[in-house]
């Protein structure tokens, strides 16, 4: 019941803070951040027909997939390994922080079928975080882009950490602005994978279609 609870919070909030950008809500969606979390708090949140699930650790994403097999999505939102390819590729929904061709190609190797990718701006340049510098973004995404089996579908970024949400309004700002630029240049990139519990609203304002969302749906991890 508590998931549940949760879970109607934040799609509420989700709408709301679509409404106040102006925007339909229908094009926000929201990935469940089940990462160390049982495989029956998703089962729990799968039962009030939450689709998109949210995993950091390819171990965790390939046994979660197997134990809880049907119509769930699963996104791999975590720094990739190139080793671990092969527990991802097979499953993923989405990958959200694709940055080299070596990982394209590890993951082209293991997928059944052409997977789409995000790719990762460090957008305030945190030497503690991967991603790539917005410089160098969108000359790598035509990269990734001309790999067979790679689609590249848009950009993720993960901002600086503050008390107050609005904080991370320029960094959201920039990627988008970043997004958009790479469109005109032709590059495929309308989705935005941006915002968490704590600042997803504020995501949604500057054009998010992905808010990964954990502690607020789950609950604190321990």
């Amino acid at each position: 019941m508590a998931i549940a609870s949760a879970l109607q919070g934040v799609r509420t909030r989700i709408e709301a803070a679509a409404r106040d950008a102006g925007r339909d809500p229908a094009g926000i969606q929201l990935i469940a951040v089940s990462k160390t979390f049982p495989a029956e708090a998703v089962a729990e949140a799968a039962a009030c027909d939450q689709v998109h699930f949210g995993e950091s650790y390819a171990q965790e994403l390939r046994d979660k997939a197997a134990a809880l097999p049907g119509a769930l999505r699963w996104h791999f939102i975590g720094r990739l390994q190139t080793n671990k390819a092969r527990y991802i590729a097979p499953v993923a929904h989405r990958v959200h922080a694709l940055e080299t061709v070596h990982q394209a190609e590890a993951l082209v190797r293991r997928a059944p079928g052409p997977l789409r990718c995000l790719v990762p701006v460090n957008a305030a340049g945190e030497a503690s975080k991967g991603g790539l510098p917005p410089r160098e973004v969108l000359d790598r995404c035509e990269v990734l882009s001309k790999i067979e089996g790679i689609e590249i579908v848009g950009l993720m970024t993960l901002p600086p950490w503050s008390e107050d949400p609005q904080d991370a309004a320029p960094w959201f700002a920039q990627v988008a602005d970043l997004a958009a630029r790479g469109r005109a240049r032709g590059i495929p990139l309308h989705e935005l994978s941006m915002g968490m519990s704590h600042d997803f609203e504020v995501a949604i304002h500057h054009g998010a279609t992905w808010v990964r969302v954990g502690t607020a749906v789950f609950g604190e991890r321990r």
